[in-house]
């Protein structure tokens, strides 16, 4: 199943600049398997060392966050959208 990925700005340098790229898969996992296919490197920003997703990167599979809906195993249905979004921390200048 084919499915479109939103890349943020931080990860186009491995997507040759595009913002959204296709993948095939029926799961979040196999969806990022078919990115690093694609795209090699960018599955290592994504995952940490232990295969999991990294704690300030946050993946949407449609308007779901994949921590609430099965993680990796996550079901893509075909034509969904997936987004990748880094958290963003900070806080005020006193």
């Amino acid at each position: 199943m084919s499915t479109t990925v939103r890349i943020p700005t931080i990860l186009r340098t491995y997507t040759g600049g595009a913002g959204e790229v296709t993948a095939d898969g029926s799961t979040l996992s196999e969806v990022l398997d078919s990115l690093e296919g694609n795209h090699p490197g960018i599955r290592a920003r994504i995952l940490d060392d232990s295969g999991a997703l990294r704690r300030f990167v946050n993946v949407y599979v449609g308007d779901d966050d994949v921590r609430f809906i099965g993680g990796l195993d996550a079901q893509v249905a075909e034509g969904t959208k997936i987004s990748i979004i880094p958290a963003v921390a900070g806080g005020a200048a006193s």
